[in-house]
């Protein structure tokens, strides 16, 4: 922001420049290091691929407009922005919270969860959505199979398919 300013100027100054040149030898040296380090190629790598599935996973749910905004007026596009963004939040909250009880429930059974592992793993999925169709629920039925914290209770997992067991 601070370069952006000084070179908005009209007369380029020595400060501006002395940024301009301190941003091109940050960037240097950051190409130098993702070129070198096969480690760190794969850490941004991670990242990427985390920050890509939250994009997915907003497009997946903003796929009811067709991924546009449809309103004519900016208050209610804002309004529409924030209500995606409300249920993207509501959605990575609700799978985080389930990932973290799956962790505690694969523990207690004395499975072994490295944490390394977890580290690879995002929040920002559409798999367990269903999108399209009506969805008929029982809700008398649905209270009766939460457990006394009032949680839905974990299907079991399918370690077969996982080529976790023989």
């Amino acid at each position: 922001m601070i370069v952006g300013k000084c070179s908005a100027a009209s007369r380029q100054n020595t400060l501006a420049a002395a940024l301009k040149e301190w941003g091109l030898l940050r960037r240097t040296v950051h190409l130098a290091k993702y070129l070198s380090d096969p480690a760190f190629r794969r850490k941004i790598s991670r990242q990427l691929n985390k920050g890509e599935s939250l994009h997915a996973l907003r497009r997946d749910l903003h796929y009811a407009q067709q991924g546009t905004i449809t309103r004519p007026h900016l208050e209610q596009q804002t309004e529409q922005a924030w209500c995606l963004t409300l249920l993207t939040n509501a959605v990575v909250a609700w799978t985080t919270e389930y990932y973290s009880r799956a962790v505690l429930e694969l523990r207690s059974q004395g499975r072994d969860v490295p944490d390394e592992i977890l580290s690879h793993i995002s929040p920002g999925h559409s798999d367990n959505i269903n999108f399209f169709g009506v969805i008929n629920v029982d809700v008398e039925a649905e209270l009766v199979k939460l457990d006394t914290s009032g949680w839905r209770p974990l299907r079991p997992a399918q370690l077969r398919e996982l080529g976790l067991t023989p």
